[in-house]
């Protein structure tokens, strides 16, 4: 049997195709059944996450595995086998392992060294035993993934490279800015309660955001989620909410995302639009100077028709910087509500600034900064930051094209990523997988002949026996002692003769095209191949007991 990946990933394949590919949980399942129920497949499992779906099986015949593969992932994720296969890959033995192991350490993610792989590959090794249809080889692999992963991260600086998609997604809605800096204070609407989801709210609630909202089909495990925020973080304003209630939702907070199991848009363009129309919410003020008057200034200046007036102020109000004083005026204008703190603090400069140019800087209220005394406008005129991380898509592309909005989906991720630097230390964990690689062939080579080693010598314990039996017929005058003499001198003999055969043919078969010395070995002791296959399977199933009880 032999190791066989068939597969496509954003290195393969454009965005829109992998979106169209994408599995569901029920469909991940049916596949690994059809896989087993395959004439050359023994066993399967399949990777599915947000920019790969490969599947992974052992198989007797490479080119009708390919073949059943290609055609089993093309009938489960929706998409033609014709129209699939140009961007289909294929790994075989070592490439296979190579690949799995490169994948583990986050060398084949859409950014280099994110650690959040390792868990996928755990969940895909649970959906496999869960279906039973990971034997010997596949437990063996995706564990030993798992730990070449966990050691590529602990004895590198692998993860200086790269992070997980959400902070690598902020980074780019941040454009430059400190992703810290630019998600403090900030509100934000995560909509879904998976993995992904929970570790963008997890994320945001570490960079500082003030308030986060969790919209999800299913109302317990939104709230679950506050709970966990909350409890990790006692001065995060944190609440669940129903999905219906997303469109409003949006019209308040700063930054929304996305990352649902849905096979439709969760927003569309015009909810997106609506969104932006409303007027911006009313906002509590906490003036810089901690006095009331302030915050009253501060509320009245808010205009309900979204004027440069009400969202200088609501973004001054939403960061704690409404001055005490709001008597700075500009010719012709009324009196700026922002205000200049007695600091001159830079970001009150920046929005005092937009002011005084009498709206040409209008709604750079939260992605402004000074860079050595210039104002960094990478965005101007976002008002709402949208993050879609779901394959498919849960948010519109046409938003893409909406004023107000900056949508960073799987796409615009996939182009920022090609141009990521690569750290020093990808060489490094080069270095480790193609050694665990070796390794991993080496003890798999070995552990294919153990079969036949194990076979010979009970061959050889079963002649034993029927000698010394035969002994006993012939020699009833011994006594138990001698008897017993006997039979360990015999028994000594042959495990003595069998000794340094057996150890040398699995070094031997630790090396490349080392498996022969199996073949060898059953032709020149005459083993029974039926024996061979036996033992074979007492072995794996042991071994998959004792894996699922760890």
């Amino acid at each position: 049997m032999s190791l066989l990946v068939v597969g496509l990933s954003h290195r393969s394949a454009p965005v829109s195709v992998l979106e169209r590919a994408a599995l569901s949980a029920d469909a991940q399942l049916k596949l690994l059944q059809d896989a087993v129920a395959a004439e050359p497949t023994a066993e399967a499992a399949a990777l599915a996450t947000c920019n790969r779906i490969e599947l992974y099986a052992d198989v007797d015949k490479f080119h009708a595995g390919v073949a059943e593969l290609s055609t089993l992932l093309a009938q489960h994720c929706g998409v033609g086998l014709e129209e699939l296969t140009p961007y289909l890959y294929v790994h075989y033995e070592d490439r296979a392992v190579h690949h799995l192991f490169s994948v583990a350490c986050g060398l084949d993610s859409m950014v280099v060294g994110e650690g959040q792989i390792l868990g996928q590959i755990k969940d895909s090794l649970a959906t496999a035993q869960e279906t039973h249809t990971a034997g010997r080889l596949l437990n063996d692999l995706f564990q030993q993934a798992l730990r070449v992963g966990k050691r590529a991260h602990s004895e590198t600086g692998i993860d200086r490279a790269g992070q997980s998609l959400v902070t690598f997604g902020l980074e780019q809605l941040a454009d430059g800015r400190p992703v810290a800096e630019w998600a403090s204070g900030r509100s934000a609407l995560v909509i879904g309660a998976g993995s992904m989801s929970s570790l963008a709210a997890a994320t945001l609630a570490r960079l500082g955001a003030a308030e986060i909202v969790i919209a999800n089909r299913t109302h317990e495990r939104a709230r679950h989620l506050v709970q966990l925020l909350t409890e990790q973080h006692p001065s995060l304003r944190a609440r669940a909410v129903e999905m219906d209630a997303v469109p409003a939702e949006l019209a308040r907070v700063d930054l929304a995302v996305s990352c649902t199991g849905a096979t439709g848009l969760v927003l569309t363009a015009d909810v997106i639009t609506t969104a932006l129309a409303a007027p911006v919410p009313a906002v509590t003020p906490v003036p810089a100077a901690g006095t009331a008057e302030g915050a009253a200034e501060a509320a009245d200046l808010r205009a309900p028709d979204g004027s440069l007036v009400a969202r200088l102020a609501a973004a001054a109000a939403r960061d704690g910087r409404i001055a005490e004083g709001h008597d700075v005026t500009h010719e012709g204008h009324e009196a700026c509500p922002v205000g200049l703190d007695e600091a001159g603090h830079a970001e009150s400069l920046d929005l005092h600034g937009s002011w005084a140019d009498n709206g040409t800087a209008l709604e750079r209220e939260a992605g402004l900064v000074r860079d050595k005394g210039k104002a960094h406008t990478p965005h101007p005129g976002v008002r709402l930051a949208l993050l879609d991380l779901a394959m498919p898509r849960d948010i519109d592309a046409a938003v893409h094209r909406i004023a107000g909005a900056h949508l960073v989906d799987i796409e615009s991720l996939a182009e920022a990523s090609a141009d990521a630097p690569m750290a020093a230390d990808v060489d490094m964990v080069r270095t480790i997988v193609a050694d665990e690689v070796a390794a991993f062939g080496a003890a798999q080579r070995a552990a294919h002949i153990t079969p036949t080693v194990v076979a010979l010598r009970t061959m050889a314990a079963d002649v034993v026996d029927s000698e010394v039996a035969r002994l006993r017929g012939r020699l009833p005058d011994l006594d138990e002692r001698q008897q017993a003499e006997v039979v360990q001198t015999v028994r000594r003999v042959v495990d003595k003769l069998l000794h340094a055969p057996t150890v040398r043919v699995k070094q031997l078969a630790g090396e490349p095209g080392g498996a022969g010395y199996a073949d060898a070995l059953r032709t020149l002791f005459d083993l029974d191949p039926e024996t061979v296959a036996a033992v074979s399977k007492a072995d794996t199933a042991d071994t998959t007991k004792k894996k699922g009880r760890a």
